[in-house]
C-alpha cells in the first residue's frame, strides 16, 4: 500500500547508479497514481550490496539483477508470461524454485562441494522470507 492510500504493483525497472551502471530487471514497488517507487524489500540487501561492490566510480556497465538474486528471477520468470502475474503463480514459481535450490543443496553436499553448498544457501536465505505480495 502507498502512502498516498493506492495500491502499489511490482514492476522489474533499471536502477541507474553513479550515472553510468544500469541494474536492469530490479523489483520495484510502483504507485500509478503518485509515481512513487520503492525497491522492493526482500531485495534491497542484495541491491545495496552489488552498489557496494561497485565503489564511488564505478566502469560504465550493465548488470542483470535477476542472476544476483532469487527474487528478482522468480519474479523476472513470472512476468514472461503476463506482465502482472497473480500472486499465486509467484508463490508456485517460488515453491518451484526453493524445491529446486534443495535439490541442488542435497546434490552438493553428496559431492562435499562446500562452496556450492554455501552459494545454494546463500540463494535460498535470499527467497525463505514470508510473500510479502500475497
Amino acid at each position: 500500500m502507498c502512502p498516498c492510500g493506492n495500491d502499489m504493483q511490482i514492476r522489474l525497472r533499471t536502477v541507474i547508479y553513479s550515472g553510468k551502471v544500469e541494474i536492469d530487471n530490479v523489483p520495484i514497488y510502483s504507485c500509478s497514481a503518485c509515481s512513487r517507487n520503492e525497491v522492493f524489500p526482500e531485495v534491497k540487501p542484495d541491491l545495496t550490496g552489488l552498489i557496494g561492490q561497485l565503489g564511488t566510480k564505478p566502469a560504465k556497465q550493465t548488470f542483470l539483477f535477476n542472476e544476483w538474486n532469487e527474487w528478482a528471477d522468480v519474479l523476472m520468470e513470472a512476468c514472461m508470461e503476463t506482465k502482472h502475474p497473480a500472486p499465486a503463480e509467484v508463490s508456485r514459481l517460488l515453491t518451484e524454485r526453493v524445491d529446486a535450490l534443495l535439490d541442488m543443496y542435497l546434490l552438493a553436499q553428496t559431492l562435499k562441494d562446500y562452496a556450492w553448498k554455501e552459494e545454494i544457501r546463500r540463494r535460498l536465505s535470499q527467497i525463505s522470507v514470508k510473500l510479502p505480495i500475497t
